[in-house]
């Protein structure tokens, strides 16, 4: 049993002392013998007809199961949906066993489903949930733990954010120029350059988008070929942590992703196929990497009156908006001083807290949920809020 690998099932196992944790990483105490095996839910002793079942060892998580029956990491949730009886996903237990597959229903099977039963006009496929129902269990600080898992972003708010790394991060390819560099008029004696806010401009277009040809450097001499995908990375400013001034890493901006048409020996030629904003000579690529959006069955978020009774001093902080915002709100993204090296997995949620006065207990003001991962920090996007977000604030684990 793991928290994302935080702990070693081994310890469970022979029930040996855990070392002092926060909430967050504290595993469920009432452990009872499962079929001759420790575990803290009830797992089903029946199963469908068909399933394909895996007994959990030692070292498992939901993350690298995935990664080994579906060959994506970020598909976890569809495991977890199968195995309800699992009440937190980051705690699974040796012997337990997990449904990975399903037998698929048959036309005749969904054909003798009886008037009313799911996948009538009165039901929302997937969830059983009437219309009216599912409308209301958007609305804010509903438990939703009981419905289908719900994605926590949208791909824009993967591929058009960015990340926090390195100070001087390096890239082996960059866009070397574009078609619309010699297209100006050159005239004897003359030039069009002009100089601008941000340099001498010769082109008649600076900021490129989508549908633009340019050329990257690097061709087939450098291992390119045509239909490779590369995302378009611009360095920005050194990211400070609002609590301690401490230097965080440096912001890399997404700015959009550039397919290769064809190459050269030494160059290539790439068409802009998404853009997030307008791009500019000289940004730099790294090879384009697909993240599904994560899932998560959200629990109702902490109400005003139930705050948090652990010490928030060393909890993960929110030290970036996006856009440099001030005040955020539901729907904003923002970066946090954790990553993977802390466990973080795409799909956690966190309750969103600010410090109170001394002997006062800290302030709920909303809910945050992770897109994106790096080794020291994270993406993530406010799914609600109570009170406006800002720099500074504090994350506490939810426990689904």
């Amino acid at each position: 049993m793991l928290r994302c690998g935080r702990l070693c099932a081994a310890l469970l196992l022979t029930l040996s002392v855990l070392q002092p944790a926060s909430a967050a990483d504290r595993p469920p105490a009432d452990l009872r013998d499962v079929g001759g095996h420790w575990s803290a839910w009830n797992p089903p002793t029946s199963h469908p007809e068909g399933a394909k079942l895996y007994r959990v060892e030692v070292g498992d998580t939901l993350w690298n199961l995935a990664e080994r029956f579906f060959g994506d990491p970020y598909l976890w949730p569809q495991l977890w949906e199968r195995n309800r009886y699992v009440e937190d996903s980051h705690w699974i237990y040796p012997g337990d066993p997990l449904v990975i597959e399903i037998a698929a229903t048959t036309i005749d099977e969904v054909a003798a489903i009886p008037d009313g039963g799911a996948g009538t006009d009165d039901a929302v496929a997937g969830g059983g949930m009437a219309a009216d129902d599912t409308a209301a269990a958007a609305e804010f600080n509903l438990d939703r733990s009981e419905g289908p898992p719900e994605a926590l972003g949208s791909e824009d708010d993967i591929y058009c954010s960015g990340f926090i790394g390195d100070l001087d991060l390096s890239f082996e390819r960059r866009i070397i120029g574009s078609e619309f560099e010699n297209l100006a008029p050159r005239m004897t004696g003359h030039t069009t350059a002009v100089q601008g806010r941000f340099g001498t401009v010769d082109t008649v277009k600076l900021r490129l988008t989508t549908g633009d040809i340019v050329y990257l450097d690097g061709g087939s001499a450098a291992g390119l070929s045509a239909g490779e995908l590369f995302t378009v990375v611009t360095p920005q400013e050194r990211v400070r942590h609002p609590i301690n001034g401490e230097t965080v890493g440096r912001f890399y901006k997404y700015s959009g992703r550039v397919r290769v048409l064809s190459v050269q020996e030494q160059t290539a030629i790439g068409e802009i196929e998404h853009a997030c904003e307008g791009m500019m000579i000289g940004a730099e690529l790294q090879p384009f990497e697909p993240q599904p959006i994560p899932l998560a069955r959200r629990p109702r978020m902490r109400g005003f009156n139930d705050p948090s009774s652990n010490d928030l001093s060393n909890a993960p902080t929110i030290v970036r908006s996006e856009a440099n915002i001030v005040s955020l709100g539901q729907h904003h993204v923002v970066f946090i001083d954790r990553g993977s090296d802390d466990d973080i997995v795409p799909g956690d949620v966190f309750t969103i807290y600010r410090l109170n006065a001394p002997g006062l207990p800290p302030v709920v003001l909303g809910e945050l949920g992770v897109l994106s991962v790096e080794p020291s920090t994270a993406m993530g996007r406010i799914l609600q809020s109570r009170y406006s977000v800002h720099l500074g604030d504090r994350l506490e684990f939810e426990s689904n």
